[in-house]
C-alpha cells in the first residue's frame, strides 16, 4: 500500500526555535516646556526629576529659559537633568509636543508646528470661538489636562490640584483673620481656654474634604454642607471622626454663616457653580469673617463674589472679607509643578513606550475623554454646543 503523504515537510516536522513577542518599538518624544506668559501664572509642567526620568529613556526635552522661575527651579538644573536650553520661544514651540499650564495665546498658537501635540488646561468659559478656530488650522491635537481620566473614572491632576486649593484655603483664611489684614485678630485653631473657631465649608468634594482636614487638624469647629448625603457620608468616613454635616437648607445655612468665622466655597456644578449664599445672609455675618471662594472660577458659591487677583486678592464686603482668586494652587507653585510633574511624567513615558502618541490614544479612553481636537477635528461636544463649532466623535476618527 502506498504511503500516506504527508502535507507537511520534513524540516517542518522538525522542532522548531520558540520565536518570542516582538516588543513595539518605542517612540522618541520630543517636548517642549515654554515659558509661561498668562499674568499670575508660575507653575511648570515638568520637573528637573521628572525630565531627567525622560531623558534617561531616550526623550528629548526642551525648555524655554526661565520657564522655571516661578517654582525655583533654575536652567542649570534642567540642563543637568538633561533638557536643552532654549533662549527663543519658538524653537519650543516646533516640539512636536507642548506642554503647558496655560491655554497658548494667539500669539504662540502661530509659533505652533502643523501636527503638534499640545497638552494644556481648556478653560472652555474663558475662551472664544476664534481660539479653537486658530488651533484648528494648524491641525493640532489637543489634549485638555482638566479632563483626561485615569483606569478608576478619576481625574487626577483636577483632584491633585484641588487638595492643594482645599489645604490652601484654610492657610489663606488664618492669614486673612490676624490684625494685619483687617481680621478679627483670631488664630483659626483651638487654644487652652478660648473658644475653637468656626469654619463653615459649602461642598464636600475634594476640596471640600482637604478644607474639613486642615481646619480640623488645627483644632477649628468645622461645619460640613452639601446637598449629596453620598458625599457628606463619604467625607464622615474619610476624615475617620465625626463634624458637622447638613444638606443645603437656607435657614439652616444662614444660622451657621451668621456664627462662623470662615466661610469656604467649595462646590462644583456641570455649567455654573450654584449661588447658594445669597447677599443677605452676608450682610448678616460677622464683621470681619472670611470669605474664601474656591469656586470663583466657575461663577462662585457666594453672591458677593467678585474675581480678585493674587497680587491684590481682597475685597471687603458689609465689613466680611472675601478672597476670590481664581486659580488658588497657583499661589503654591512648586507644590503644584511637583504634582502635576508627578502625573504627566507616567502619562509621557506610557506614550513613548506604546509607540507613540497614536498608538497610546487607541487604547487610552482617559486619554481619548481628554482630547477636544484630533488633527484639528473637533472632538469634544461642550466646545460644539457652546460655540456653534461643527463636532466629530473621536472614535469614528481612529482605527
Amino acid at each position: 500500500m502506498a504511503s500516506q503523504l504527508s502535507p507537511f515537510s520534513k524540516e517542518e516536522l522538525m522542532p522548531q526555535p520558540e520565536m518570542l513577542e516582538v516588543k513595539k518599538n518605542k517612540n522618541q518624544l520630543y517636548i517642549g516646556l515654554p515659558k509661561e506668559t498668562h499674568y499670575d501664572e508660575k507653575r511648570i509642567c515638568l520637573t528637573p526629576t521628572a525630565v531627567a526620568s525622560l531623558t534617561a529613556n531616550g526623550h528629548r526635552i526642551m525648555v524655554e529659559s526661565g520657564a522655571g522661575e516661578g517654582t525655583n527651579f533654575t536652567d542649570d538644573q534642567y540642563a543637568e537633568a538633561g533638557a536643552k536650553i532654549s533662549y527663543n520661544a519658538n524653537d519650543v514651540f516646533a516640539c512636536n509636543i507642548i506642554l503647558k499650564i496655560e491655554p497658548p495665546s494667539f500669539d504662540e498658537i502661530k509659533m505652533i508646528n502643523p501636527q503638534s501635540i499640545l497638552f494644556s488646561a481648556m478653560q472652555i468659559k474663558t475662551q472664544k470661538k476664534e481660539y479653537y478656530e486658530a488651533l484648528a488650522l494648524k491641525r493640532v491635537t489637543a489634549v485638555a489636562f482638566e479632563y483626561i481620566q485615569d483606569n478608576h473614572g478619576f481625574f487626577p491632576i483636577v483632584k491633585s490640584l484641588s487638595e492643594i486649593a482645599g489645604t490652601a484655603s484654610i492657610l489663606i483664611a488664618s492669614e486673612l483673620m490676624n490684625n494685619l489684614n483687617e481680621g478679627n485678630g483670631l488664630l483659626l485653631g483651638n487654644i487652652s481656654g478660648v473658644p475653637p473657631s468656626n469654619v463653615v465649608i459649602i461642598g464636600a468634594g475634594t476640596v471640600g474634604e482637604f478644607a474639613a482636614r486642615s481646619a480640623k487638624g488645627l483644632g477649628a469647629r468645622v461645619e460640613v454642607f452639601d446637598n449629596s448625603l453620598t458625599k457628606l457620608r463619604n467625607l464622615q468616613h474619610k476624615l475617620g471622626y465625626p463634624i458637622a454635616t447638613s444638606t443645603i437648607q437656607p435657614q439652616v445655612l444662614s444660622d451657621s454663616l451668621n456664627r462662623c468665622d470662615v466661610a469656604i466655597g467649595a462646590l462644583r456644578g456641570k455649567t455654573r457653580t450654584p449661588v447658594v449664599v445669597t447677599e443677605n445672609m452676608v450682610r448678616n455675618m460677622k464683621d470681619g469673617a472670611v470669605i474664601i471662594d474656591v469656586s470663583i472660577d466657575n461663577g462662585g458659591v457666594f453672591e458677593t463674589s467678585e474675581i480678585t487677583t493674587h497680587s491684590k486678592p481682597t475685597l471687603t464686603k458689609y465689613g466680611v472679607i472675601h478672597y476670590c482668586v481664581p486659580n488658588i494652587p497657583s499661589r503654591y507653585s512648586r507644590t503644584a509643578s511637583e504634582s502635576i510633574s508627578n502625573i504627566f511624567t507616567p502619562y509621557l513615558l506610557d506614550i513613548g513606550e506604546s509607540g507613540g502618541f497614536e498608538q497610546a490614544m487607541r487604547f487610552d479612553k482617559g486619554l481619548q475623554k481628554g482630547m477636544y481636537l484630533y488633527h484639528g477635528v473637533l472632538t469634544n461636544k461642550s466646545i460644539s454646543d457652546w460655540f456653534s463649532l461643527p463636532f466629530t466623535d473621536i472614535n469614528l476618527l481612529i482605527f
